[in-house]
């Protein structure tokens, strides 16, 4: 009996390296009072002879160990064997480059209030570098792969701050970068043609079971959910070229050679106050986040960083201070907005493309009006929405798309609070918005 529950653990720790996304990978400098994970799986002995208990009762649930093997059997089965055996390790190691940024937890009576304000998360929060950039606690065991994910020559990469605009620009860039073959852009759905690198992190893996089990007995939305809750470092390193990769890290946390192996990185900023607006509507929106409270609460946690990807700040500076170098093309979403025809230009200009003619420049801003953009099923997350991964009664992903409805959720003491707090933090840089 013995041999055989090892058998069984070594076949589904084979299988978690690869389907489990929850397991840690590249090591990483700990600074909480976790351990950190062994390099390399070595199965303990079992607590008693075989488990808790004995006999044919105490073996795994069903698993299909030769069949099909989803992310929510993994779960099941990693359970199992962490009650039944004292020593089944936290890793698999798939990338051995080292992150060289510290990995702090956030404070536990911090991290208990933010759980019950953000649903979606079910185990906690970290800090990382000197930025303290905020993140779900899975990322200290994946930091690794992110960090040293090979970008290649002909790659495109989005980079901004949540809610600045970027499910726009993806859209304007791929249309550029790709003769604007409108008929591809509507029928295959943009998070396939323009995955987001780091999405995965806030699929926690209580969430993607909830998803299985509610979407069981259909293939298609299981392998949707599935396939949400990849690492995505495994899905862009197995993309073919050219790729179009999204991401809401900052440049501190993407690979260090981004910008030296000939990528082009478009980064997009918006004004802080309408990024919080659109991104507080978001949280409640999906329930990776299911954020609960209202908008005054939200701000409270945005402007202390406490909140995926801050701090907004050193988020928006990095990406100003990189805005001279030759691969990268710094916009403010604001005048996007205000010339979107002079956008078109610029974009194609800086993806080497040639000119648009005037009835192609219509063609395009007539594509991503508003409108007609929030209509469109290939990006306002309706695949999302038919796995349950997004909350009935909230506003739209995509939302207003325009500047300044950040005035319908602000009252006049919130708006002079926020405003000193623009004003203290643009003390530090050259950075302004545009009017």
């Amino acid at each position: 009996m013995e041999k055989a529950l090892k058998e069984i653990c070594e076949d589904v720790l084979l299988k978690l390296r690869r389907r489990c996304e929850r397991l840690p990978s590249g090591p990483c400098r700990f600074t909480s009072s976790e351990t950190p994970p062994p390099p390399a799986p070595v199965l303990g002995g079992p607590r008693s002879q075989y488990g808790r208990g004995q006999g044919e009762k105490n073996l795994p649930p069903s698993t299909h160990i030769n069949g099909r093997f989803s992310i929510f059997e993994a779960s099941r089965l990693l359970k199992w064997l962490k009650n039944n055996y004292s020593e089944i390790p936290e890793t698999s190691t798939v990338m051995s480059s080292e992150c060289p940024l510290e990995i702090h937890d956030v404070d536990e009576e911090i991290n208990q209030q933010l759980l019950k304000d953000f649903t979606g998360e079910r185990t906690g929060f970290v800090q990382v570098g000197p930025e303290k950039w905020f993140l779900p606690r899975k990322y200290k065991y994946q930091a690794g792969n992110f960090y040293s994910l090979e970008p290649r020559p002909d790659d495109t990469w989005i980079v901004t701050y949540p809610r600045s605009g970027t499910t726009w620009t993806q859209e304007l860039v791929w249309l550029i970068a790709n003769d604007l073959d409108y008929e591809t852009a509507r029928r295959t759905p943009q998070t396939q043609r323009f995955p987001f690198l780091e999405f995965s992190l806030f699929v926690h893996d209580e969430m993607t079971a909830e998803l299985l089990k509610m979407n069981a007995g259909d293939p298609e939305k299981m392998d949707l959910v599935e396939q949400i809750s990849r690492p995505g470092y495994e899905v862009v390193n197995e993309m073919k070229s050219p790729r179009f990769i999204k991401t809401h890290f900052p440049f501190s946390l993407l690979p260090p050679n981004l910008l030296d192996v000939g990528c082009k990185v478009v980064y997009v900023a918006r004004n802080p106050k309408d990024v919080a607006v659109s991104f507080y509507h978001l949280n409640r929106l999906i329930r990776t986040q299911g954020y609960l409270g209202d908008f005054p609460r939200y701000w409270d946690y945005f402007e202390k960083n406490l909140h995926a990807w801050a701090p907004y700040w050193s988020h928006v500076i990095e990406g100003w201070e990189h805005r001279h170098h030759p691969n990268v093309l710094f916009l403010f979403y604001e005048e996007m907005n205000k010339d979107l025809p002079a956008t078109i230009q610029q974009m194609a200009e800086f993806l080497e493309q040639d000119p648009l003619d005037d009835a192609q420049v219509s063609a395009l801003t007539n594509y991503l009006d508003i409108k007609n953009f929030r209509n469109n099923s290939a990006v306002n997350f309706d695949i999302l929405r038919k796995i349950g991964l997004l909350n009935d009664g909230e506003e739209a992903f995509i939302r207003k798309g325009r500047n300044g409805s950040w005035k319908e959720e602000f009252s006049p003491e919130l708006n002079r609070r926020a405003d000193k707090w623009i004003q203290e933090n643009l003390k530090h840089t050259d950075l302004r918005f545009p009017q």
